[in-house]
């Protein structure tokens, strides 16, 4: 914290490996409740680092021993963080089962618990998709599905417990970013949804330094969501692709998971829901390799949702 906070032309910012040490200590309970809140304030206010970002996915990452090893590799690894206050119902969900279903391999993982929160865990109740808590549970729901849905919470309580901060401190601290770039299973490729622009070039920059092939998109309430109304700034480590207006069906009128869950299984129409999750399926073929060509990968996830009952 003095490394941090000392002041103008003193204070620095914290190396790769202070920064994976910090959050190591953090982790397994070697500090003070007050250190905890400074330390991660301190990385907020001063704007934290690449450096600074891979130490502490480092050190998390080892603290939850990850990678889990399933045997099998995974496709597309999907982080899940947004809190819903600026959103509505998870489309996002119903894009990565479209892709389960094209024989890809999809984790999504992120907290169920907390505010915002409990429209993703009643969709996946509705859809009887289990939360898979072990590496066992995880593989097996991929073997049957093509989808697990891993909770934070089982990955390490420990780091949900640094994120579910944000109700004390009032502020998001750089745990949401850590969240998002834990990639549990060493996936083959991710997509990453961010709220403000300016994370994109940090989450690009982190992945780089962990050699990870990320797709970072600003999405709906920091998801990795599009509604397909307004063209996308798709961004990776090799550029930035724009991808043009799919669908101005507007917004969608449904209000709860139940009605989500009656859109994914035809017994109700949501015109705008439905093309959030063909363009969000789209982005997300993109991201996986399964398409180079965007106006493809649009005609691919248009397919896949109408033969999703198939």
């Amino acid at each position: 914290m003095r490394v941090l906070g000392r002041g103008p032309g003193r204070s620095r910012s914290l190396t790769r490996e202070e920064a994976s040490y910090a959050i190591g200590e953090v982790l397994v309970g070697r500090v003070e409740r007050e250190q905890i809140g400074a330390l991660l304030m301190l990385l907020r206010y001063r704007g934290e680092t690449v450096a600074e970002m891979a130490g502490l996915v480092e050190g998390a990452r080892d603290h939850a021993r990850l990678p889990w090893r399933i045997s099998r590799k995974v496709d597309l690894d999907w982080p899940s963080y947004a809190d819903g206050r600026t959103r509505g119902l998870p489309w996002y969900l119903l894009a990565a089962l479209l892709l389960a279903k094209s024989g890809l391999r999809v984790l999504m993982h992120g907290p169920v618990n907390g505010p915002g929160r409990q429209a993703l865990s009643d969709a996946m109740d509705l859809l009887c998709i289990p939360p898979s808590a072990t590496p066992a549970e995880a593989k097996r729901a991929l073997d049957a599905t093509g989808f697990a849905f891993v909770p934070l919470e089982a990955l390490s309580p420990e780091i949900a417990d640094l994120l579910a901060l944000r109700g004390v401190l009032g502020l998001r601290s750089p745990m949401n970013t850590v969240g998002r770039l834990l990639d549990p299973a060493k996936a083959k490729a991710s997509i990453d949804g961010v709220f403000h622009p300016a994370y994109i070039a940090l989450h690009l920059g982190v992945a780089a330094l962990l050699d990870r092939s990320v797709t970072v998109i600003k999405g709906g309430g920091g998801e990795a969501e599009w509604t397909g109304v307004k063209p996308l700034l798709v961004t990776t480590q090799a550029g930035e692709t724009l991808w043009p207006v799919v669908d101005g069906a507007g917004k969608p009128d449904s209000e709860t998971a139940a009605d989500l869950v009656d859109v994914w299984e035809g017994r109700r129409q949501d015109k705008a829901g439905e093309a959030t999750v063909i363009a969000t399926a789209a982005v997300a073929l993109w991201a996986a390799g399964r398409l180079a060509d965007p106006a493809a990968c649009v005609v691919e996830a248009r397919k896949l949702w109408e033969n999703r009952s198939s």
